[in-house]
């Protein structure tokens, strides 16, 4: 392949119904940046694609050119899989209408649209879908990575709620997939990233919204409290959904001045169709309360840590485990406590409830039994300590992982094969693979979590 290879703006220009930045235009530095700022690539041309058509030319054109293809929505990859170096970016923000059928309770979503502005049109007739729990983030990647957030343990994983697809292929054609229609690609989709086409739009159930009571205090760590949110979901009806941050106190003002610098969990915990805000047994030290629809996309971690963008994540690892390993807390109080990075956060996923009632079949969603995703991130600006920080998120994720390698496939960094491999359970990824060589035989679609194609 060639690495930067010829791209002809002009003519590619005059074909689509969208836009072209290339490196002389303006704008483009903002075009070519993700979300996380440690991916300084400069692509040989953005493509803001207007509609299938437009991806189709993109593909195509990627194609024949041998040109790297980076896919982008909302730009939340943790590897900076949405951008390239001397590549071409199919950018989908634009693609970002959604129709929404209230009386059948469905919805048609194109991929570019944000889980905030999806939630809010499905908001507006009293409906929505279990998406993620950052507003910024792209409804395709959140979906195609298997998708968890404050609906996951009522009604399940997003790709649960996901009734169909329309997908171009690496031949640019456009494809229907659904139960009936390609369902081997379809339950591919479902789990298995980017690895078999561009998702133009997703067909999602939709579910009544009704009201959610929840809360995310701010309380003084202990291996007690870090424990309890996981417990109180646990014990808890399925309608309880609790994401938790294990984190140094930033110096914010709504902090006291004394919890400064010290570990504190931050428990983001909405309970759909409940009267009073869930809350920690300790006193907080900082609280926000709300009443909001059950399908608010808001960040757990955006309150407290302010935005995520504009600070580099250098070092990050996520696991799955199937219970709470015993001595958990400790184990992540004390690694806390070690860690140099300016930003050093453990966040604890519940899973269980409507997740695990799906057979591990259905989709490509490899963490079906596990009841907890922890994720460890490093956020710091210094790119000489990356080493350092990754090397103590893999220590503390291991400690944490009860002895299983399994891992979310949405919230992997550029891990490799070996990455993969946690992905997926073999079963699975042979599955996945023989997938990929009938819809890609030749990986084109590469630049993620890359499931290579079986040998014929």
């Amino acid at each position: 392949m060639n690495p930067t290879p010829d791209i002809p703006i002009s003519s590619l220009r005059a074909s689509l119904n969208g836009s072209v930045i290339a490196p002389d235009d303006p704008g483009y530095d903002d075009a070519r940046r993700v979300f996380f700022t440690g991916f300084d690539r400069r692509p040989a041309a953005v493509v803001r694609v207007a509609d299938a058509s437009d991806v189709s030319r993109t593909v195509n054109l990627a194609r024949e050119t041998g040109a790297e293809l980076a896919g982008r929505g909302g730009g939340h990859s943790r590897a900076g899989f949405g951008t390239s170096e001397g590549g071409i970016v199919l950018d989908l923000s634009e693609m970002n209408a959604v129709e929404i059928d209230p009386g059948g309770r469905t919805a048609w979503a194109q991929a570019g649209i944000t889980a905030g502005g999806y939630t809010r049109a499905a908001g507006e007739h009293g409906l929505a879908t279990g998406l993620g729990d950052t507003a910024s983030a792209g409804v395709g990647g959140i979906t195609l990575g298997g998708g968890t957030g404050f609906l996951v343990r009522e009604h399940g994983l997003t790709i649960d709620d996901v009734l169909g697809a329309e997908v171009v292929t690496a031949g640019g054609g456009l494809l229907e997939a659904d139960e009936d229609t390609h369902p081997g690609l379809f339950r591919a989709l479902r789990g298995g990233g980017g690895n078999f086409g561009v998702a133009a739009r997703l067909r999602f159930r939709l579910h009544e919204a009704g009201e959610a009571a929840g809360g995310m205090p701010m309380l003084p760590a202990s291996a007690e409290v870090i424990a309890g949110p996981a417990a109180a979901a646990e014990a808890a009806p399925g309608e309880l959904s609790v994401i938790a941050n294990v984190m140094r106190a930033p110096p914010l003002p709504f902090v006291p001045a004394g919890q400064h610098g010290r570990p504190v969990v931050t428990a983001r915990m909405v309970c759909a169709g409940m009267p009073r805000p869930a809350s920690g047994r300790s006193r907080p030290s900082a609280r926000s309360r709300r009443r909001s629809p059950a399908g608010s996309a808001r960040s757990a971690t955006r309150r407290f840590t302010g935005r995520a963008r504009g600070r580099r994540s250098t070092g990050g690892r996520t696991c799955s485990s199937t219970a709470w390993p015993p001595g958990a807390g400790e184990t992540i109080l004390e690694h806390l406590g070690t860690s140099a990075a300016q930003v050093p956060i453990v966040q604890l996923r519940v899973l269980g409830g409507a997740v695990a009632r799906v057979p591990d079949d259905a989709t490509a969603f490899g963490c079906r039994g596990g009841r907890l995703v922890v994720n460890v991130t490093a956020m710091d600006n210094r790119p000489e300590q990356g080493p350092e920080h990754r090397a103590w998120a893999s220590g503390l994720a291991a400690a944490l992982s009860d002895g299983a390698a399994a891992a979310y496939a949405g919230f992997l960094g550029d891990e490799g094969e070996q990455g993969v491999r946690r992905a997926y359970p073999p079963a699975t990824l042979d599955r996945l693979a023989r997938v990929k060589r009938q819809y890609d035989p030749d990986d084109l679609f590469r630049l993620n979590e890359n499931i290579r194609p079986a040998e014929a």
